[in-house]
């Protein structure tokens, strides 16, 4: 009975912790050992004592073997059990995958159609190094490159939708495509991808001649010989804009009265008081007035005269144009003959009229102010002639005195 009791107490125990059929065969054949001996013991105790005392004690014998079992080994056996059981349960199935579904779906991200082409030009040869933009409709670029040597390009792992070519090379106009729609795994072509020259475009700045003409006058107001006697009309720019009949007066004004050329008729009226020029205006203080005053009308009107009035009359520019280059015959001709011949306002050569008749005409007008003695054409004529070898003089000084002795002279292209 007590046999029978350890045995079904192992085997309770072996169903609870798991056992396998080995280590329960194990278990039993423990128990079996145990149970032989505590039958052993029970049989040498219950051959000494009563009969009736055998029972119980065969119990508590049974009782105290199992509870003498070693902990350790019951641990040690759980550990078995647990390890056992591991190794025979199946390990629980994986998850298959497919290589063909996961390699689409990696391609379905990336993008896995294409886009290629040829950039050509209308001869039908290839334009290497052109920058080749893929973009959608609204003109946002999603990749960008050049074209090769043979004019060809290729966009991988795009994604389908719709999308332009955008084509730009120097010295080509810019190309657009057509809207096209790409398809998942498709290899497009671009059909025709042909560049035509650029149009030349040519930016021209248009500026009214009367502003060009002024900045050139005021430049030229700043022209001095050796940095101060004025040089107003000697102009250096051989195309010079032509001067409006308001700029020929302007212009003249401000030469005329100038202060340097007001102290020069101050200089040439002491001249003449020396030499007791036109006596009839006399000496001392009054006789320099008077031909301080001569001096200053003579020159006034003469320089209005043939700078303003008569050249806006004629359209002639009064200008003395510098030449500076070339034999010095040739720009002597030049400087002499420009007292006779002058420029017009088209731009062509014409006789010096508002000189010539200017300058006739200030002679004229000194008839009113010189003395009555020296009155009449010899007066007339003489002024004229001592008018026009100063200008002669004036021609030759601009011409051959170095252009560097001139302050303020623009950079211009000799002729």
């Amino acid at each position: 009975m007590a046999l029978e009791f350890a045995i079904f107490r192992v085997e309770a125990d072996a169903c609870t912790w798991q056992e396998s059929s080995r280590n329960l065969a194990a278990a039993k054949a423990r128990a079996e050992l145990l149970g032989a001996a505590a039958s052993s013991l029970v049989y040498k105790r219950a051959s000494r004592m009563a009969p009736r005392a055998c029972l119980p004690a065969v119990l508590a014998s049974a009782l105290l073997l199992l509870c003498m079992v070693p902990t350790r080994a019951i641990a040690q056996q759980q550990i078995a059990v647990r390890e056992t059981s591991s190794r025979s349960l199946p390990d629980a199935p994986l998850a298959k995958t497919d290589p063909e579904n996961s390699a689409h779906e990696i391609s379905l991200a990336e993008g896995s159609a294409s886009v290629a082409g040829t950039v050509l030009d209308i001869s039908g040869a290839a334009v290497p190094d052109a920058e080749v933009s893929l973009s959608h409709q609204d003109g946002t670029e999603l990749h960008t490159m050049v074209s090769g040597a043979d004019g060809e390009f290729n966009f991988t792992k795009i994604h389908p939708g719709p999308y332009l070519v955008v084509v730009n090379a120097k010295g080509f106009a810019p190309f657009v495509s057509e809207e096209f729609a790409v398809a998942a795994q498709q290899a497009y072509e671009v059909p025709i991808v042909s560049l035509s020259v650029a149009t030349a475009s040519i930016e021209v700045m248009v500026r009214p001649i009367d502003l060009i003409a002024a900045e050139q006058i005021r430049a030229a107001e700043k022209q001095r010989l050796m940095g101060v006697i004025p040089n107003f009309y000697t102009s250096y720019i051989y195309d010079a804009a032509p001067l409006t009949w308001k700029q020929k007066f302007s212009f003249a004004a401000r030469g005329t009265f100038d202060p340097v050329a007001v102290i020069g008729v101050g200089f040439a009226a002491g001249i003449e008081q020396a030499n007791n020029s036109f006596p009839g205006y006399g000496q001392g203080a009054a006789g320099y007035s008077k031909r301080y005053a001569a001096k200053f009308v003579d020159g006034r009107s003469s320089d209005f005269l043939t700078h303003a009035v008569f050249p806006s009359l004629f359209h002639q520019d009064p200008r003395y144009y510098y030449q500076g280059s070339g034999t010095v015959k040739s720009r002597l001709v030049h400087a002499v003959s420009s007292a006779f011949v002058t420029r017009s306002d088209s731009g062509g050569t014409e006789p010096n009229y508002s000189y010539l008749l200017g300058d006739m005409s200030a002679a004229a007008l000194s008839n009113l102010y010189y003395p009555t003695a020296n009155r009449g054409a010899h007066l007339v004529f003489t002024n004229a002639a001592v008018g026009l070898a100063g200008r002669v003089g004036g021609n030759l000084l601009r011409e051959f005195l170095p252009r560097r002795m001139t302050t303020n002279v623009p950079a211009n292209r000799e002729q």
